[in-house]
């Protein structure tokens, strides 16, 4: 996985040399992290992922007590995962047309609406499974819109691009730590309609944050390279950004290996699990183990904080050999205290998994179409996640819950292998180390040392 052998020699070139001179202006000093700004997003970032956090307590709860099971659960978060991934792209090429903060906006006000609605069926007790689904949907293309902004928007309020990763890592993981507790709690207090409303709650902070914020303008292009032109037609813009997507064999070589992980090991875990645990130790166990994957996300922010490797994406492949332990202990049947452990192990793996991705991604491409390119990414990365979604319910019902969630642990050792057996991934060397030819301008994280 070196190379397309449909992709045309010179178109390389330019992204490469892109590559170099991606923007430098309008950065504050360099180290610079925390502002009023930044702070802004953060907390807005922080409060939406509570949010989401406490949803698959909610839905796997309530359908269940309304005589749904686990292919439920399944195709109702799948509804919400298709539409994401199906329309991310098109929310790339928008986002880098228009003004992100106001986009961001707007999908917070839509999904509010959602989640509201989703309120109000689950505490009159009138719950119908497609209306459940079309909820998600809506909820989903709202995300689509929201989501390729967050890419762009860290870089232009943070000079250090990875400790700012790394402090909304960490702020999404405490809400991980926190979310499914809380849903647990207020599905035994109250029931999944308050659940949901406090979901919707959450959408209104973020976009009254977002609408708080002033975001810098984006950092101007250097002269003389292919994306320092005006917008072109909408499926040119698509295009182009396929276009550099495709260019970079260390990004597509991710998202083709992220690809089987999502269909094989998160797809089926995630509704599994969550069906899993609920049916035979209740919400609050459920909520539990949440908590613990949450709490591992954090030490696994913290780490990536401190640790700032040469080659990120390799020290970052070693640490998803964490992840295998999550599912195959619900698959055995293990008790929460046990599942809890593994829960934490995969959370850390995957935070600094994460960070180290998400600031390469970040540092590595230009701004001009890093919307677009993030949007690639997300959508590849989600691609098959509802396809294994939809398929966890079959899939348990003919070879058993516990043997999928065994296998998906199995399969789960081999996305680190094959991420390390790819030269470009694991030879990738960050931005702020890359060797600099006479003339050559410097990336955003070359200009400032140290690099959702």
């Amino acid at each position: 996985m070196t190379g397309t052998p449909s992709q045309p020699p010179p178109a390389k070139a330019p992204a490469e040399r892109r590559d170099i001179v991606a923007g430098t202006a309008g950065r504050a000093p360099a180290g610079a992290v925390w502002s009023r700004d930044f702070a802004l997003f953060f907390v807005a970032r922080a409060v939406a992922r509570l949010g989401d956090t406490m949803l698959p307590v909610a839905l796997a709860a309530g359908l269940l007590q309304h005589g749904y099971g686990a292919s439920a659960v399944g195709l109702a978060m799948a509804s919400t995962v298709a539409a994401f991934a199906g329309l991310v792209v098109f929310g790339g090429v928008i986002a880098d047309r228009f003004s992100t903060r106001k986009l961001m906006i707007g999908a917070d006000l839509v999904r509010l609406g959602t989640q509201s609605l989703a309120a109000v069926l689950f505490s009159s007790g009138h719950v119908v499974l497609w209306e459940v689904c079309a909820i998600g949907f809506v909820g989903g293309v709202a995300g689509a819109v929201f989501q390729p902004g967050v890419a762009s928007t860290v870089p232009r309020l943070a000079a250090d691009v990875q400790a700012a990763n790394g402090a909304i890592r960490i702020a999404e993981s405490s809400a991980q730590l926190a979310g499914p507790a809380a849903a647990g709690l207020l599905v035994g207090l109250a029931s999944p309609g308050g659940v949901f409303a406090a979901h919707a709650a959450t959408y209104a902070v973020s976009a009254l944050c977002l609408l708080l914020l002033r975001l810098p303008p984006a950092p101007a292009t250097a002269p003389g390279t292919a994306a320092g032109h005006a917008p072109g037609t909408f499926r040119a813009d698509l295009v182009e950004g396929w276009r550099e997507f495709r260019a970079r064999t260390w990004l597509w070589g991710v998202i083709a290996v992220w690809c089987l992980y999502m269909i094989a090991v998160w797809g089926p875990t995630v509704p599994l699990v969550a069906t899993q645990v609920v049916q035979e130790h209740g919400p609050r166990a459920y909520g539990l183990v949440n908590s613990a994957l949450g709490a591992g996300t954090v030490a696994g922010g913290f780490l990536a904080l401190r640790l700032r490797p040469r080659r990120m994406l390799r020290a970052g492949a070693w640490a998803l050999f964490a992840l295998s332990g999550f599912p195959a202990a619900v698959g055995a049947g293990l008790g929460v205290p046990a599942m809890a452990a593994a829960a934490a192990v995969a959370g850390a793996g995957m935070s600094f998994w994460g960070v180290m991705w998400a600031t390469s991604v970040q540092t590595q491409v230009p701004p001009d179409v890093l919307n677009r390119i993030h949007a690639y990414d997300v959508a590849g990365s989600l691609a098959m996640m509802p396809v294994g979604q939809a398929l966890a319910g079959p899939a348990a019902g003919l070879f058993g819950t516990g043997h999928v969630l065994l296998a998906a642990g199995a399969t789960s050792l081999a996305v680190p292998v094959a991420l390390l057996a790819v030269p470009a991934i694991r030879g990738l060397v960050r931005a702020d180390e890359r060797p600099r030819g006479p003339g050559a301008g410097v990336t955003g994280a070359a200009a400032h040392p140290a690099g959702r």
